[in-house]
């Protein structure tokens, strides 16, 4: 097994939709940030990346064939390379609502996270910041004008250096339609994907602390 898909878009893009989709469409199992606590050894392979370390990348995504979302996305250049068959979507939407998006779900929520009583939610958290939030955007997550610049910087680097005719830019109120010509599959009898959004997201959240109380 080998991936054939390679994700570029930055984590609140509809990546986790997107995971849902891929697989639909014979692309199982598709890595997002939510396979990383999964799957040992994984958090200190992103964490090593992030210091200039390498990876086995075809040991780290033994059992999948696509990769979309944080952190994965970071190192969709060295993916590319290591698997020159893969096609790349890059997932995006309106810079502005994806900067609230960020700001309302998943930055706060690694924020809480730092304080958590599980160790195993410290040591995930503390990669994140190592990744994500102090690595892409040097931990200016306050200031909106920096964080959206080196998205758009991020998503144009995207499009200038992948060949048109294996890049797919794609925003999910597209729906299945550009998803399934890019990768040569039907489209599936059903509506596309919805899911993550930010109230889902923040009412998972709450369950979460409620639970943990």
């Amino acid at each position: 097994m080998t991936i054939k898909v390679v994700g570029a878009g930055f984590g609140r893009t509809g990546t986790l939709s997107l995971k849902v989709a891929l697989e639909r469409l014979g692309f199982d199992k598709c890595y997002h940030m939510l396979e990383v606590g999964q799957n040992e050894g994984h958090i200190e392979a992103w964490s090593g990346l992030s210091r200039g370390e390498t990876v086995d990348w075809d040991e780290l995504f033994t059992g999948y064939q696509a990769s979309v979302d944080w952190p994965s996305c970071n190192y969709w250049k060295d993916q590319l390379e290591h698997f020159p068959q893969a096609k790349v979507i890059l997932s995006r939407r309106d810079p502005e609502r994806w900067y609230d998006s960020v700001m309302n779900t998943i930055y706060p929520s690694s924020a809480a996270g730092r304080h958590s009583k599980d160790p195993a939610i410290r040591s995930r958290v503390e990669m994140v910041f190592e990744v994500i939030w102090d690595g892409i955007f040097d931990g200016r997550m306050d200031e909106k004008e920096h964080v959206i610049g080196v998205y758009l910087a991020h998503n144009q680097r995207v499009i200038d250096s992948v060949p048109a005719e294996r890049l797919l830019v794609f925003e999910a109120a597209s729906g299945w339609a550009p998803l399934c010509e890019f990768l040569d599959c039907p489209v599936p009898d059903e509506d596309y994907p919805s899911t993550n959004t930010t109230a889902e997201f923040q009412q998972r959240i709450a369950a979460m602390r409620e639970a943990a109380l």
